[in-house]
């Protein structure tokens, strides 16, 4: 079993297949390692910091880093890099929170050197790291370096990767004015999510797991 740790209730419907455990968030890791796991891969959307990283690029993590650093496994990363031809690898920085602006983007590039930002990959990484487990992330850029999101957006995700209509509703009425760009964060998140369906399809049953004898 490959544990898949995904952020949104979307990218868990790509994910999940026969011998794939998602967790989103990192919610029940635990005893999902516990059960047989044989190893970790961080997956999903992403946001660029690397202002060469465009909608729908593909970033291999070489490490992720969030204060401390984790690296992946050699093995794993190229056997995902042999499946998929139009894809980087680079640094992957984890943060707690949703990294909104263009300006936060660049400050966290100056101090990480990473290529994009999520919300998973370092819970996925120190997860892996204390169950000794081989640890992968790959993830699809959705808003690149320069896309600063709207309110609404910013506020949309809960805990459990489910999207708070409510939330991004409530701000809505309160900034009326951010619907063309709420719109567009919409239109550019469907651009990423088709690629990482290829990239699903790409990677076959077990995400390009690979034999580790």
């Amino acid at each position: 079993m490959i544990i898949a740790v995904v952020g949104l209730a979307r990218e868990a419907r790509i994910i999940a297949g026969p011998g794939i455990a998602v967790s989103r968030r990192g919610a029940g890791l635990p005893p999902l390692i516990a059960s047989g796991a044989k190893g970790v891969i961080s997956i999903g959307i992403a946001a660029a910091l690397d202002p060469a990283l465009k909608l729908g690029d593909i970033v291999i993590g070489s490490h992720v880093t969030n204060g401390s650093t984790f690296d992946t496994h050699d093995g794993w990363a190229t056997a995902l890099a042999a499946r998929l031809p139009d894809r980087r690898f680079g640094a992957i920085a984890g943060s707690d929170r949703v990294v909104a602006t263009a300006a936060e983007k660049s400050l966290l590039r100056i101090k990480t050197a990473a290529a994009a930002v999520d919300m998973e990959s370092h819970i996925a990484a120190k997860a892996a790291a204390n169950a000794k487990l081989p640890f992968a992330a790959l993830r699809v850029i959705s808003d690149t370096a320069e896309d600063s999101l709207p309110p609404a957006a910013a506020k949309a995700m809960r805990s459990d990767g489910s999207i708070d209509m409510g939330a991004v509703i409530g701000s809505l009425v309160m900034q009326p004015n951010q619907m063309p760009a709420l719109i567009r964060t919409a239109q550019n998140a469907g651009i990423a999510f088709k690629a990482l369906l290829r990239c699903r399809s790409a990677l076959g049953p077990r995400l390009a797991f690979p034999d580790l004898g």
